[in-house]
């Protein structure tokens, strides 16, 4: 049986795709440059190309590896490739904007639970990011504070730890992301209660995330972060 909502005390959450809109931010920068350039481009078939350029085995840490995805995108696609313009897309994916319910839902969720975010986005992003999202987190990790990225367990295990370290329960920590590849599925794994965030909602495949092997069955669904407040609202009031 799935654990109410009433019965979490911390939610974690993923950051890019679930909270950040960081495939608008991608297809608005290719967008502009292929404008700039005379050429016209598919978005949906450029997040196939960063999604394959993103998860090889050179892969660096998001956003600074979008430079290196773009030259692999310019080549697929036609668009000029110079270090100024992989340095353009970098700096745009690093300004990526919440999406428009993520702010409001976050503060209405800080007045019930601990937040915290998880995200395999460097520091240096996370921190704008935060601040567009108004500050709501009590604990962050970034690749940078844990050495790895999700899926990989050691990235939960950290948040696990300093949960435990400042009283809290693993089995208290709700959490919630769009990534079945990343977080909905390791999450299930590791005994977990889950909110799959589908963003992506009315649109085929997964654009800019992996592919995960296997789809997991989430505890809670919802299309958006909004509807995962007010669900938690509902159940503090029944």
């Amino acid at each position: 049986m799935t654990r109410p909502l009433t019965a979490f005390t911390h939610i974690s959450f993923d950051v890019v795709g679930t909270l950040i809109d960081f495939e608008g931010a991608i297809t608005g920068v290719l967008d502009d440059i292929a404008r700039e350039a005379g050429v016209t481009l598919d978005g949906e078939a450029a997040l196939s190309v960063y999604r394959e350029a993103r998860h090889d085995p050179e892969a660096g840490l998001f956003p600074d590896d979008l430079g290196r995805c773009y030259g692999r995108i310019a080549a697929e696609f036609g668009l000029p490739d110079s270090d100024a313009l992989r340095a353009r897309v970098v700096e745009a994916v690093g300004d990526a904007a919440p999406f428009p319910d993520s702010a409001a839902a976050l503060a209405r969720l800080a007045g019930r639970y601990r937040l915290i975010a998880m995200t395999n986005a460097r520091r240096w992003a996370f921190e704008r990011f935060s601040q567009k999202l108004g500050q709501p987190f009590w604990a962050a990790f970034t690749t940078d504070d844990t050495g790895t990225e999700k899926p990989d367990p050691a990235f939960f295990h950290a948040v696990f730890a300093h949960v435990e370290a400042n009283g809290g329960a693993r089995g208290a920590i709700l959490h919630a992301a769009q990534s079945q590849h990343h977080d909905i599925g390791v999450s299930r794994k590791l005994g977990m209660t889950n909110a799959w965030i589908e963003r992506r909602h009315g649109q085929s495949g997964y654009g800019g995330t992996l592919t995960p092997e296997s789809f997991t069955e989430p505890d809670y669904h919802f299309h958006s972060l909004a509807e995962l407040a007010d669900a938690t609202e509902d159940a503090a009031q029944s």
